[in-house]
């Protein structure tokens, strides 16, 4: 079992910028890939980003790219999400979560992740 506590949300002005925290617990961390998902009401939850449990391979998504940035800390058992000149369509509950074994082409994909921490609100007034 792997436990996955998210933090470092919060509400921030557009163009600037916050860092998100997932703190696993359980299984081996360094096991697992981890990716960064987010949800606003009424819609499917979409991915942000996701690093390769080897530190190795990064993804993001396109609405995301050259503003957020995934990382790794595997001494501490935590993944990190810096967001860099936030926009308002960034406004969304993240969450983080753990996908063990090769994922390959299905980083993106929700059902591939088998464990999820609770979601961290960040709010980006215009």
């Amino acid at each position: 079992q792997v436990q996955l506590v998210a933090s470092g949300g919060g509400l921030v002005q557009a163009g600037g910028s916050l860092r998100l925290s997932c703190t696993t617990s359980g299984r081996t961390f360094s096991n697992h890939n981890m990716g960064w998902f987010r949800r606003t009401p009424g819609k499917d939850r979409q991915f942000v980003a996701a690093i390769s449990w080897d530190n190795v391979i990064t993804h993001y998504a396109d609405s995301v790219k050259g503003r957020f940035t995934i990382s790794r800390d595997d001494a501490k058992n935590t993944v990190y999400l810096q967001m860099d000149d936030l926009k308002p369509e960034d406004t969304a509950s993240y969450s983080c979560a753990a996908a063990a074994g090769s994922i390959g082409s299905t980083y993106a994909q929700p059902w591939r992740y088998g464990f999820w921490g609770q979601g961290t609100q960040v709010t980006v007034s215009s």
